[in-house]
């Protein structure tokens, strides 16, 4: 009833999780155990578990974690770079919030600016380019982190500071793609998917076309969805039709938003910004083609080449199973340190800091239901 609750019609919802159930249950004859369905998306986790909908279909459907999470995925050894950036004379760090009580290795965003760092929690792009311009005598680096939804906004912001004149703002930009990030999942072969749940505000740039590959390349049916719990429910019924069909397409459920060519101007300007070139990942290593990194003809905005930063290789943290956990290998509760030992208060991991994180969800959500 959790569930229904959140529907807006209730006979609707009643209707759909009936529908859902009874294909699940033909999925899980046919397949010989329950349909393993991937939701690439930390919102799409996090509504999962709000709702309860991974209990509802338990035993029909698993519902695993993939590299949604664009703070879980952002690799340790970048985690370090950022913190020393932190520390150097004369900078300022402007970060979004998730970011701040990130664990490196031995401190945090967090730490540091509670030892003195001068970093700001900023809500855009915008507001960094503001930040340096508001203060002339200090050298403001913004963290670029996410996927292709948020780089097209870090692109305008380089262009608005190279346009202004402004030359004190600069991006240490981990901006990462997903499609080679899941031909890099899919061909690990750590898990048995059988169904992807895509981003629907990702597809949304890059359009549904970008995705195609999953189901011409590797057979697997995938298929492009909102953020509403009836989004997410739809998504689930339209990849158990495709499994009892044996239908392999990626299809877009959410025509209204996505296009199949995506938003041509916001890949206009990530092409004019942005190249792709190799970026690590934590849990997936190092991926080609998957990291956005700044063209030379805005090098003046790039933090790397600034401040002459060289990223190098972090071990994860003793004990912690992020990475296990964004290639959908694990659950949660499958890691030892899950509520015991990092818990939201005292994080080992990135995966319980972030809003998307999949250990957050679980533990806010879902944690006295796997008790049960």
């Amino acid at each position: 009833m959790k569930v229904l609750e959140r529907l807006n019609d209730m006979e609707l919802g009643q209707r759909m999780l009936k529908w859902v159930r009874e294909k699940a249950a033909r999925a899980a004859d046919r397949l010989g155990r329950p349909a393993v369905l991937m939701e690439v998306c930390g919102t799409h986790t996090t509504a999962i578990s709000r709702s309860g909908l991974r209990g509802l279909l338990k035993g029909l459907v698993e519902l695993r974690s993939g590299p949604g999470c664009p703070v879980c995925v952002t690799a340790a050894g970048d985690i370090e770079t950022m913190i020393g950036l932190s520390r150097l004379p004369g900078v300022t760090v402007a970060t979004f919030g998730d970011m701040l009580r990130v664990p490196g290795r031995d401190s945090s965003l967090e730490r540091e600016r509670a030892a003195g760092a001068r970093i700001k929690i900023v809500y855009s792009p915008a507001d960094a380019v503001e930040l340096a311009r508001d203060n002339p005598g200090t050298e403001v680096v913004f963290l670029g982190v996410g996927f292709e939804t948020t780089a097209p906004l870090v692109a305008l912001s380089m262009k608005q500071a190279r346009d202004t004149g402004l030359k004190n703002f600069t991006v240490y930009s981990v901006h990462k793609i997903m499609p080679p990030a899941l031909r890099s999942l899919l061909d690990r072969g750590d898990i048995n998917v059988d169904g992807l749940i895509l981003p629907g505000h990702v597809c949304a740039v890059t359009g549904s076309k970008a995705f195609k590959f999953i189901g011409e390349n590797y057979g697997i049916p995938a298929a492009v969805t909102g953020f509403t719990l009836v989004d997410i429910i739809d998504s689930v019924n339209a990849l158990l039709d495709k499994i009892l069909l044996k239908d392999s397409e990626t299809s877009n459920n959410y025509r209204w938003v996505v296009k199949q060519e995506g938003n041509v101007e916001a890949r206009r300007v990530l092409e004019e910004c942005f190249y792709t070139g190799a970026a690590a990942w934590r849990g997936l290593g190092i991926i080609a083609d998957s990291g956005l990194l700044i063209r030379e003809e805005l090098s003046a905005y790039d933090a790397r080449i600034k401040f002459g930063l060289e990223v190098s290789v972090s071990a994860e943290p003793a004990g912690c199973r992020c990475g296990e956990l964004l290639r959908g290998s694990i659950l949660p509760t499958d890691c030892g340190l899950f509520g015991r030992k990092c818990t939201p208060a005292l994080p080992v991991g990135p995966c319980m800091v972030s809003s998307e994180g999949a250990c957050a969800a679980y533990y806010r959500y879902e944690r006295r239901e796997v008790a049960k």
